[in-house]
């Protein structure tokens, strides 16, 4: 596990490296003092065509990006799981979901063409990508590996 995680300021963009034990103290950022969003450490957001580079590769740290359709039995039954990710990773790796159906456009630029679809993200680029459901234990090791 990382001693800190890097958190990117809403106001002024800047990368604040802030220490995983004062993740609970309200950390500010260093350049603006304002507050740093911690809100969605620890749960599973969803992400957009619009919000996916900002996000998803522009992210401070991993991310594990769930493509999904409503539709898409597999994909209900691998959002429980994805809940219990967000939850044992929190801080190391961000948690994302992103409806295929109701943004194509991601899913035309990457050619996703089976739901679900989980990418693994680093440093703004996608390191592996698996399809189908997977178990907790695969994408727990899978996220081992991007760490």
């Amino acid at each position: 596990m990382p001693d800190s995680i890097i958190l990117t300021c809403q106001e002024c963009k800047a990368k604040n490296r802030v220490p995983v034990a004062r993740l609970e103290q309200r950390p500010r950022c260093g350049k603006c003092k304002t507050p740093l969003s911690t809100v969605d450490l620890g749960q599973v957001k969803a992400v957009t065509d619009q919000t996916f580079d900002r996000e998803v590769l522009g992210s401070g740290m991993p991310v594990l990006v769930d493509c999904w359709a409503p539709w898409c039995g597999p994909c209900r039954s691998v959002a429980p799981v994805m809940e219990a990710l967000a939850k044992k990773w929190a801080g190391r790796v961000r948690i994302m979901k992103l409806n295929l159906d109701e943004n194509p456009g991601i899913g035309a630029r990457y050619r996703i063409t089976s739901v679900p679809t989980i990418m693994l993200v680093k440093d703004g680029h996608i390191t592996e990508t698996l399809v189908g459901a997977q178990p907790q234990e695969v994408l727990e090791t899978a996220i081992d590996r991007i760490l």
